[in-house]
């Protein structure tokens, strides 16, 4: 109830609300975008970019859907456009010494780093992403097909595909985990 009054103000240019809107949700965008990117210093700058496109895109917010669905919205586009980028620009980091850092860095403030978390660090961009959408954080397929621009079918299937992966990462066999 708090934060629609939030939203409200923040729709009028009320800095205060927006304030509020950032510390209740950052926390939330940068766990996500944790998972998304494997890099903390990435996911920090994607949730910082995220709430400042926030505040220049509020009053487009519409209500329909929760703001935290709304932000990883954001935050999403926000992530493909900026690995389009760096495609272009062909300035790859060494993506494996970025999840070494990661979990480096997880490990030493006592955060949770487990064997699905490196697996899907294995796991290409358009792979990973609808799955920690969906397996994470309960998103249709539709709305993930929304979130990214990537039609619903192919989303099912790229989801599908990767936990596929992510079993064989973690040697899961789908025979033996049924029964």
């Amino acid at each position: 109830m708090e934060e629609r009054k939030w939203i409200k103000k923040a729709k009028k240019g009320d800095h205060e609300a927006f304030a509020m809107l950032f510390r209740e949700h950052y926390p939330f965008l940068v766990k996500y975008l944790m998972k998304v990117t494997m890099n903390r210093d990435q996911a920090e700058e994607l949730a910082q970019d995220t709430m400042a496109k926030c505040v220049e895109k509020i009053h487009q917010y519409s209500g329909k859907s929760k703001f935290s669905s709304w932000l990883i919205s954001i935050a999403t586009h926000r992530f493909i456009d900026q690995q389009r980028k760096r495609k272009r620009e062909k300035n790859w980091q060494d993506e494996e010494v970025n999840t070494r850092k990661l979990k480096w860095e997880m490990e030493s403030r006592n955060e949770e780093w487990n064997d699905v978390l490196g697996a899907l660090s294995v796991l290409s961009e358009e792979a990973r992403v609808p799955i920690i959408l969906k397996h994470y954080y309960g998103y249709s397929y539709e709305e993930i097909g929304h979130m990214t621009d990537v039609p619903p079918g192919t989303v099912k299937s790229r989801v599908h595909h990767g936990i596929i992966r992510l079993r064989k990462e973690l040697k899961i066999d789908e025979h033996s985990s049924g029964t």
